[in-house]
């Protein structure tokens, strides 16, 4: 028998066994496969205590009414501001909570002439304010909205300059509502800027100077506007599904 002949052989005996072999064997089980993990989406989280600086200016309407004159005239008091703030935040699903008190350096001026003494000048110079409110706010991710109120106080300095009888001035700290409202972006980790509008009701106090010179019925309003940036202490982001 020759090689060819013994290969041939071989081949056939090996087809032949093949499939009873085949038939032993256990059923393929069917495959099976893993669900991916759900993404997860890192959303900004605007709790914790923030610190930051403001700027801006503002412009405001203080009336002058004298006592047994008469009305003396309005004016609207302008000019620039730089202060700081001060909060906590802590956030609901959507919605943001919080407390703030700021601080602000003022040069808001403004004068008339008074429409009932001749030759005379009210002036009046707010020097600084402060303000403590509360917010709520809502958030999408990184770009909150919110609307505060709360107390304001101002520092004012009261002048009368009259030709021929000199100068007149009346110091006060006067106490007054706020509201306002505002929009901040969180532009890094910690980092955010916003910009903020806030009317002060500072309310109608009897003002009356040393000399007698100025003895009024002084009504302020402010309108405030400020860009603003601030700090968060804490961590930035929380998972979110």
């Amino acid at each position: 028998m020759n090689k060819l002949t013994i290969l041939a052989t071989a081949m056939i005996a090996v087809g032949a066994v093949a499939p009873a072999v085949a038939a032993d064997l256990p059923a393929r089980a069917p495959a099976t496969y893993t669900k991916a993990p759900a993404i997860v989406q890192a959303a900004y989280d605007w709790s914790g205590f923030y610190i930051g600086i403001n700027g801006g200016g503002a412009t405001g309407n203080v009336d002058w009414n004298a006592d047994g004159f008469g009305d003396e005239g309005s004016h609207h008091p302008s000019g620039g501001t730089v202060g700081g703030q001060i909060g906590y935040r802590w956030q609901m699903s959507s919605w943001v909570f919080g407390l703030e008190a700021q601080g602000n350096w003022a040069d808001f001026k403004g004068s008339n002439t008074s429409l009932v003494f001749a030759n005379t000048t009210n002036q009046t110079k707010i020097d600084a304010f402060g303000l403590f409110t509360g917010q709520i706010g809502y958030a999408w991710d990184r770009t909150l909205v919110y609307v505060k109120g709360g107390a304001a106080v101002t520092d004012n300095k009261y002048t009368s300059i009259t030709t021929g009888l000199g100068v007149d001035t009346a110091n006060e700290t006067r106490w007054g509502a706020a509201v306002g409202v505002g929009i901040e972006y969180a532009f890094a980790p910690s980092w955010s800027v916003g910009f903020e509008y806030d009317h002060l009701f500072m309310g109608n106090n009897d003002v009356v100077s040393n000399a007698g010179f100025i003895a009024d019925h002084i009504k302020e309003d402010v309108d405030l506007f400020t860009a603003r940036v601030n700090y968060k202490f804490g961590g930035p982001v929380v998972a979110r599904y």
